[in-house]
């Protein structure tokens, strides 16, 4: 038996039924829906909650340029550091992106002021609307500008993560970006196609607990206005969503909509992931597999213990450098899409499917997910965790001109995490291992065919390897 070439949508598999819609009443059999909440919906109903959140993380954006702009160039003593790579860091990776998905997006200053611009009003559209308004180029959808990106990061991370001007100028560079395509394009066209962590956060947010999906699709099917669809900043229908990866979680679809028939739902992990998700698109493999080498990449430039790889990737533009630059361009363009082509080839032919090679890849590259975002935590568990004491130093002095404004700024700066960083990095990186085989397991063609997902079961395998003896050794 081999995968068909058409899979058909499965509602139930999307979390989507035909059931009644009606507040407090709704019921999605495999889902827990939170607005069934009363306060909880009044909440999400009202836009102030998310407003004030975002004008929080404005404030401290702005704050975060001046520190980086201002400050000591001492990356340890200024807040653009350690609250950008080390308390945010390891918040996105190890609360918001496994827990809500997209969730950082609905309060990212990044694109604010942009689409404030855009819809002519802070708080909703307006009147006073601007830009032109264009279609994003069709050649350019998709994923492959966000690798690009990350990339991009990943040559120059050695300098971005330790300089503070270096940080203050990537994220100008990136606010700057994002407000000129508000004006040009519509929607949230730098989220959706050049945002790195935007391109982060939506690959893995298939596999976070929380989604937006709509009730009835029948009820939709009778709504002419799709309000639902204007109002939505991403451009998304919510009856045609097939995963998470595109929804920004910015709930104004479930405001928008006149007959509540929008839910945000808990769900199980990784309900994204299996044979009712198959497509043919290549882009999101390539992220896929830009995350897991830039991961590695990351751990052993940042944890690993060879002196002249951290040095040459600090040292940019010299010969150290541009080695360590074709070494990261290699693994992330090269060798592993090469050994994962290899192993969705090898288990192509022990399956005897006529699935065409590139449908094939696309949808064998979801196992690579749940082994990403483990990997993502694991490292940060070592890079970010023994330096969490800097916040409170920061917080006191943010731009390391003496101050000592909470009484914190003299406390130690060092965190032992040496008694349970290695059994937890293991852990998490063998959750990840398994998570990843349920999800082979479930794309197999036949029940039993344990041989058909070895090939791609063997790469994870090897990846986790490397992964536990970088981190431990």
């Amino acid at each position: 038996m081999s995968l068909p070439e058409e899979l058909p949508w499965s509602r139930e598999a999307a979390g989507v039924h035909q059931q009644p819609a009606g507040r407090g009443t709704v019921s999605i059999p495999g889902r827990l829906s939170l607005t069934q909440l009363p306060w909880l919906r009044r909440l999400i109903e009202s836009r102030w909650p998310l407003f004030l959140a975002r004008l929080l993380t404005l404030s401290g954006f702005v704050f975060t340029l001046a520190a980086g702009l201002f400050g000591t160039r001492v990356g340890s003593h200024n807040f653009a550091i350690i609250f950008v790579w080390i308390a945010w860091w390891t918040a996105l990776k190890l609360s918001f992106i496994p827990l809500g998905g997209r969730s950082w997006c609905s309060v990212c200053p990044i694109p604010m002021p942009g689409e404030w611009l855009q819809q002519g009003g802070v708080l909703g559209p307006g009147s006073g609307r601007l830009g032109l308004n264009m279609r994003w180029p069709r050649r350019l959808k998709g994923s492959w500008l966000q690798s690009g990106s990350f990339l991009m990061v990943g040559l120059f991370s050695a300098v971005t993560l330790t300089d503070p001007r270096v940080t203050a100028w990537v994220l100008l560079a990136l606010f700057g970006l994002a407000t000129g395509l508000a004006l040009v394009f519509e929607r949230r066209a730098f989220c959706n196609y050049v945002c790195p962590i935007g391109g982060f956060t939506g690959l893995y947010a298939k596999t976070a607990p929380l989604e937006v999906r709509v009730v009835d699709t029948a009820l939709c099917a009778t709504h002419s206005e799709k309000t639902c669809y204007q109002a939505c900043p991403w451009g998304l229908y919510p009856v045609a969503l097939r995963d998470s990866a595109a929804c920004g979680l910015c709930m104004e679809c479930l405001r928008a909509c006149p007959r509540d028939n929008i839910s945000i739902n808990l769900r199980p992990f990784g309900s994204d992931l299996g044979p009712g998700r198959i497509t043919g698109r290549l882009d999101e493999t390539a992220l896929a597999l830009v995350m897991l080498g830039s991961a590695l990449a990351f751990t052993a430039v940042f944890t690993g213990p060879w002196g002249v790889l951290k040095s040459a990737a600090y040292a940019i533009g010299s010969i150290g450098w541009w080695v360590y630059a074709l070494g990261f361009l290699a693994l992330n363009l090269g060798i592993l899409p090469g050994l994962f082509t290899l192993a969705a080839w090898t288990s192509r032919r022990l399956s005897g499917s006529q699935v065409a090679m590139k449908r094939w890849i696309a949808a064998h590259s979801q196992v690579l997910l749940p082994l990403g975002l483990s990997a993502w935590m694991a490292f940060t568990v070592s890079f970010a965790f023994p330096k969490l004491p800097y916040v409170l130093q920061v917080l006191s002095d943010p731009f390391g001109w003496g101050w000592n404004l909470l009484g914190t700024a003299g406390r130690p700066v060092s965190l032992d995490v040496s008694g349970f960083s290695m059994p937890l990095q293991a852990a998490l990186l063998l959750c990840g291992l398994l998570w990843s085989a349920r999800v082979a397991r479930r794309l197999a063609p036949d029940e039993g065919a344990l041989g058909q997902v070895l090939p791609s079961l063997a790469f994870c395998l090897v990846f986790v390897i490397a992964m536990l003896w970088l981190l431990i050794g």
